[in-house]
Parts: C-alpha cells; sequence; structure tokens
C-alpha cells in the first residue's frame, strides 16, 4: 500500500463539523476500494483541504472521494516520511 496526500480547493469557510461529516463519509465506503483515509486538515479561510490516505492508488482514492461528493483537485504520492 502507498500513502497518498489529496488537495481539495475551494472549501472557504469549511467548519470542523463539516470536515468531520465528510471524512466519516469517506471512512464509510473506503474498504469498498482498498483505503484508508488517516487524518483531514482544513483551512478555512484559504479553503484548502488535505486528505492522507492508504491506497493501492491515487484512482481508488478518487473514486472514494467522488462517491462521497468532494472529488480531489490535486493527490500526490507521499514515498516518504520521518
Amino acid at each position: 500500500m502507498a500513502r497518498f496526500m489529496d488537495v481539495h480547493h475551494g472549501m472557504q469557510g469549511i467548519t470542523s463539523d463539516e470536515l468531520m461529516a465528510a471524512h466519516r463519509a469517506d471512512l464509510a465506503i473506503e474498504k469498498e476500494e482498498g483505503v484508508h483515509f488517516e487524518r483531514a486538515w482544513a483551512d478555512p479561510e484559504s479553503g484548502i483541504v488535505y486528505c492522507l490516505s492508504e491506497a493501492p492508488s491515487a484512482e481508488a482514492v478518487q473514486r472514494i472521494h467522488e462517491r462521497t461528493g468532494h472529488k480531489a483537485d490535486e493527490i500526490h504520492p507521499v514515498p516518504l516520511s520521518v
């Protein structure tokens, strides 16, 4: 399994409750694509949301996000961490 950081733009004003609801929607169906969403962060002022996941592919991550109504604008592999 690989790690991915995906980025969503245009989410100005997102609240912690809205972020949690979006994250829970992903968690509810993630197993169908073999994905695990580990964590999400948001900057309500800029409207940027970040999600960290483990998945078989970036496409699997995107399919989950599309099905839950918040398609990622960018998905980046994260091959190294410390």
